[in-house]
């Protein structure tokens, strides 16, 4: 055996572990956001799951304090 992980195994984990989630932007806003993450240190990926977690985090802050 060579060790190496076959990408069907690698595709197989993915699907049991991960949701997968298609996002629509406007031409242009893919680059932009890519361009931005790469400024932080991210890939695209972890950009779009740090702003997602940080929006919720805030809505659920402004949400308790209107209550």
């Amino acid at each position: 055996m060579s060790g190496k992980t076959s990408p069907a195994v690698k595709n197989r984990w993915n699907a049991k572990t991960y949701d997968r989630m298609a996002l629509l932007v406007k031409k242009g806003q893919k680059d932009n956001i890519k361009a931005h993450a790469e400024k932080m240190g991210e890939s695209l990926n972890a950009f779009l799951q740090r702003a997602v977690a940080e929006t919720i985090e805030r809505d659920n802050i402004d949400r308790n304090m209107n209550k």
